[in-house]
């Protein structure tokens, strides 16, 4: 699957943009954050196993719209249990563990998202994306871990500036602010 390089191909909101290559930085909105697969490359994965996926993310997605974020994770991991080996090649994926992450994040799930967004970290375009260096900040501050969530935070800062963190909790760019000098 190739990375989706304009906001016209995503068709959930503010995830999506977020996940696009931070070169791109397309504008956010306050629309809640879902969390399905972007188009895969057909060449990619079995047309089968693309279709088994996209049905679950969007399933899991339905769920998380809804607020139902542990139902949402339990969707997704379904979704994960049909990427191939090796997982971590695949550009599936750090989407769908975008998608855990979120879901569990928003739970209130901390390990969960951490172990998601740190295994997402080590699959493609997953460094230098900005959404998912701000969850793993947000995740990392919770867990109490402040080096390294300011340095994740920084990143998702450089990436996509101010305006990633306008919906999120305001503690998260203050903590930061404490850390760099922003504006």
């Amino acid at each position: 699957m190739a990375a989706c390089r304009s906001t016209s191909e995503w068709k959930t909101p503010r995830l999506r943009r977020c996940l696009v290559s931070p070169a791109k930085k397309p504008p956010l909105s306050r629309d809640p954050p879902l969390t399905t697969l972007p188009p895969m490359d057909a060449t990619e994965l079995p047309s089968t196993v693309h279709e088994a996926i996209q049905h679950f993310c969007a399933d899991g997605d339905e769920l998380a719209a809804a607020g139902r974020y542990e139902e949402a994770v339990g969707i997704y991991n379904r979704a994960w249990e049909m990427v191939p080996e090796p997982k971590n090649r695949r550009h599936a994926s750090t989407w769908i563990l975008a998608a855990i992450a979120d879901a569990a994040f928003l739970a209130n799930y901390r390990t969960s998202a951490k172990e998601a967004l740190e295994y997402a970290m080590v699959c493609p375009d997953a460094v230098g994306n900005p959404f998912l260096h701000l969850r793993l900040g947000q995740v990392l501050l919770d867990m109490g871990d402040p080096d390294r969530a300011a340095d994740e935070l920084m990143r998702a800062y450089m990436g996509a500036g101010a305006e990633l963190f306008a919906t999120e909790d305001q503690r998260y760019l203050g903590f930061l602010r404490t850390r760099a000098a922003l504006d």
